[in-house]
C-alpha cells in the first residue's frame, strides 16, 4: 500500500478514534437515561400484569371452592360458606350464588338483588365468564369486575388491579383496558380513549405521543391490556446529568484509542496477522499437480499445493509463507484449511474415482495434532472417500524424532493412509534412518534429475528405495529423456511440466478426465 494511502487511512482512523467515543458518550448518556425510564415504566406495567394474574388466580380458586357447595342453597349455612370464601381469598369482595345469571343470594345477603346479569362480556378458555357491572350487594353504585363459573360469581374492585406500589422515582400512571369494547376498567389517572386508539394503531409495545411514553402489555387470557405511561420531560433532566459523567469519560477513551490505533495498525501489518487473515478469509487456495504412471502416463493422483494470491494479484511463493506459518504457529490452521479445501474441491470427484489419490503436505506440528487426525476421519466419512485416497507428505526435516514420528505415522497407516517422504536426498537421510520410519513412497527431489552431476547420485537413491520396497515418485520431470531414464531405473511415478503444471480444481478435473478417457480408448 502506498504511503499516501496509508496516511489517509491512519488520519481517518485517528479522527474516528477522537470523535466516536465522544459521540458515543453523548448517545450512551441519552440511551441509558431512556432505557432506565422505559425500564421503570415497563417494570410498573409488568407489576400490574402480575397483580391481574394474581387476582384471576384467586378468583378462579374462589369460584372452584364456591361451586363445591352441595347443601341447601341460600340459607345461613350457605351464606357463611360464601363469607368464608370471600374472607380467605384475597381481592374477593363478594361471592354470589346465581341461577340462569340471576343472583339468588350472596356472602353479603341471603336474599340477593334479583337483577339478572347480562350476557357475559368475555368467556375464557377455562369456561370463566366475566362482566364489568354495577350489580352487587354492597349497597354502593360502583362498577365492579365480576367473574363467574357454574352457579358462582365473584365480585372484584377494579381499583385493586392498579393499586400497586411504585418502586421507582418516575411518576407512572396505569390503566386496565378491555380489548373487546375498549372499556377502561380501572386507571390511576384518566386515559383518553382517543390516545388508546392511537396506541393500538402503532402496534408497538413502546409508543411515544406528545412527550408521553406509553408501554402496552397484554393479558390475552382475559382479553385485557395494561397501559403504563409517564411524561418524558424528566428524561431530559436525567440525560443532562448523565452527560456530565459520560463526556469526560469519552474524551479519556478517545485519547487512549488514538494511541492504541497506531499500535494496532503496526500489529495488523505484521506478517503474522496478514497470514492469519488470509487463512481465516480462505484467500489461500489449492492447486493440484497431476501424478502419473511413468510407463502409461495415466494419472494416478495429484499433489495438493497451496497458493496465496495477494491483493495486488501477485502470488506469494509457498517457500515463503509455509516457513512463515511454521514460525508463527499458524501451520496447523493452514494445513486444516488446505485439507478442507481438498475435500470441497475434489471430495465428490475422488468418491467417483476410488483408484485416484491426493497427497497433502504436513509439518511436524501437524504430525502431533490430534485435531488433524480427527478432521481427516470426519471428512473421509462426509465425502465418502477411502483413507487410501489421501496420502500424507513429509520432508526429511519433519522427522527430527524418529521414535515419535514412527508412532504417529503408524496410526495414520493403520487407517489406510500412505506416507510419502518428500524431497528425499536433500537432507540427512540414510538407509538405516529410513528403516526406522513407516514410509510407503519416496519422492525424488527435482534437483536430482535436472543436471548430470546430480543424476550421478540418483541411482543410489533409487537403490535405497528398492531395498526397502518403497514406491517412488520423481518430481520436476520436464522432458521425455528424463522420463525414459527414470523408467529404465525402476521409478514408477512422476510429476512435472512434461505432464502438466499445477492446476486449479476445475482444470485439474478436466485434465484428469481427458487423460483417463484418452488412455482408455
Amino acid at each position: 500500500m502506498k504511503r499516501k494511502n496509508l496516511e489517509t487511512i491512519v488520519t481517518g482512523i485517528l479522527v474516528a478514534a477522537i470523535c466516536l467515543p465522544t459521540g458515543f458518550s453523548i448517545w450512551l448518556a441519552h440511551k441509558q437515561s431512556e432505557n432506565k425510564f422505559i425500564e421503570d415504566v415497563e417494570g410498573y406495567t409488568a407489576s400490574i400484569i402480575s397483580r391481574t394474574d394474581s387476582i384471576v388466580r384467586h378468583s378462579e380458586a374462589a369460584l372452584k371452592k364456591s361451586n363445591e357447595w352441595r347443601g341447601e342453597i341460600c340459607n345461613q349455612k350457605h351464606q357463611d360458606f360464601m363469607k368464608k370464601i370471600s374472607f380467605t381469598h384475597q381481592y374477593i369482595k363478594e361471592v354470589l350464588w346465581v341461577k340462569d345469571l340471576i343472583p339468588l343470594c350472596s356472602s353479603l345477603a341471603i336474599n340477593s338483588i334479583s337483577v339478572s346479569f347480562p350476557t357475559p362480556m368475555r368467556i375464557t378458555k377455562g369456561g370463566d365468564y366475566g362482566w364489568y357491572t354495577s350489580i352487587n350487594d354492597l349497597g354502593i353504585s360502583h362498577k365492579m369486575v365480576a367473574l363467574g363459573k357454574g352457579n358462582s360469581i365473584v365480585m372484584i374492585n377494579p381499583d385493586d388491579f392498579v393499586d400497586v406500589e411504585q418502586q421507582s422515582h418516575t411518576p407512572i400512571d396505569v390503566a386496565l383496558i378491555g380489548l373487546i369494547k375498549d372499556t377502561i376498567f380501572s386507571s390511576s389517572k384518566p386515559l383518553d380513549l382517543t390516545i388508546w386508539k392511537k396506541i393500538k394503531q402503532e402496534k408497538s409495545q413502546i409508543v411515544s405521543l406528545n412527550n408521553v411514553i406509553y408501554n402496552v402489555q397484554y393479558f390475552p387470557g382475559l382479553n385485557l391490556a395494561v397501559v403504563g405511561w409517564s411524561s418524558s420531560l424528566p428524561l431530559d433532566k436525567s440525560w443532562h446529568n448523565n452527560l456530565l459523567t459520560m463526556i469526560p469519560t469519552g474524551l479519556i477513551i478517545s485519547i487512549f484509542l488514538s494511541l492504541g490505533v497506531f499500535r494496532i495498525l503496526r500489529r495488523l501489518q505484521s506478517p503474522y496477522y496478514t497470514l492469519l487473515d488470509a487463512i481465516d478469509s480462505h484467500s489461500i487456495t489449492v492447486s493440484y499437480q497431476p501424478i502419473v504412471c511413468l510407463r502409461t502416463q495415466r494419472v494416478v493422483g495429484a499433489e495438493a499445493l497451496a497458493r496465496w494470491r495477494l491483493q495486488d494479484g501477485k502470488h506469494l511463493s509457498p517457500d515463503i509463507f509455509i516457513p512463515l506459518a511454521e514460525q508463527t504457529g499458524l501451520i496447523q490452521k493452514l494445513t486444516e484449511l488446505i485439507l478442507l479445501t481438498i475435500f470441497k474441491d475434489l471430495g465428490k470427484w475422488l468418491s467417483r474415482h476410488p483408484d485416484l489419490h491426493v497427497s497433502l503436505n504436513i509439518s511436524a506440528d501437524d504430525l502431533t495434532s490430534k485435531r488433524l487426525f480427527d478432521l481427516l476421519g470426519e471428512y473421509l466419512l462426509k465425502w465418502d472417500v477411502k483413507p487410501e485416497q489421501i496420502a500424507l507428505e513429509l520432508t526429511e526435516r519433519q522427522f527430527t524424532d524418529p521414535e515419535v514420528s514412527r508412532a504417529i505415522l503408524s496410526k495414520y497407516r493403520s487407517k489406510g493412509h500412505s506416507i510419502y517422504l518428500d524431497d528425499f536426498g536433500t537432507g540427512y537421510s540414510s538407509l538405516s534412518y529410513l528403516q526406522k520410519l513407516p514410509v510407503d513412497v519416496l519422492k525424488i527431489d527435482k534437483s536430482f534429475i535436472n543436471s548430470w552431476e546430480d543424476m550421478q547420485i540418483t541411482p543410489h537413491i533409487i537403490e535405497i528405495a528398492h531395498s526397502l520396497n518403497l514406491k517412488m515418485v520423481s518430481e520436476g520431470i520436464e522432458t521425455d529423456k528424463q522420463r525414459y531414464w527414470l523408467i529404465e531405473h525402476g521409478v514408477q511415478f512422476g510429476q512435472g511440466w512434461l505432464f502438466s503444471k499445477a492446476l486449479p480444481k476445475t482444470e485439474f478435473i478436466l485434465w484428469s478426465e481427458n487423460n483417463l478417457k484418452k488412455l482408455k480408448s
